[in-house]
């Protein structure tokens, strides 16, 4: 089932609620799930290869405190948000200033900054982590076949 926009996020605690998550495709609803966005959310910055490592850090250790209370919708909060450091850099590392499109609408030139490119291989290498792991796996699975 795909993710759920309609959701009244305002007023869904989703740790209470789990039954309301849909795990959806990539990113979606990274910024609407809460308590899992403010819970993770400041800890989420890539400006510099240091910065990144020290959030991509945090962020996993976070990863491992939902499994470890088998909290689905935390881990794959979590999962997202490292996904999402990635395709960020990435962006700001092809784009000067992360803009792929011009006020023209036509695609910007790319313009590689290498600092940014690290920044994202950094979140790559956790996102990985979480996203091949065998109990955040068991558990996407089964949430997806109880709740869609």
């Amino acid at each position: 089932m795909a993710f759920d926009y309609d959701l009244d996020f305002d007023h869904i605690n989703f740790k209470e609620n789990p039954e309301k998550y849909r795990v959806g495709k990539g990113e979606q609803g990274v910024l609407l799930v809460e308590p899992y966005k403010s819970e993770i959310l400041p800890n989420w910055r890539f400006k510099t290869p240091e910065i990144a490592k020290e959030s991509s850090e945090k962020i996993y250790e976070q990863f491992l405190e939902y499994k470890k209370a088998e909290d689905i919708v935390g881990m794959d909060m979590a999962r997202k948000f490292l996904q999402m450091g990635y395709t960020r850099s990435r962006r700001y590392a092809n784009y000067k200033g992360g803009k792929k499109y011009g006020d023209d609408g036509k695609v910007n030139e790319r313009q590689i900054d290498e600092e940014k490119a690290e920044s994202a291989r950094i979140f790559e290498e956790k996102w990985k982590l979480v996203r091949e792991d065998e109990e955040y796996l068991k558990q996407k699975r089964r949430h997806q076949e109880k709740y869609g």
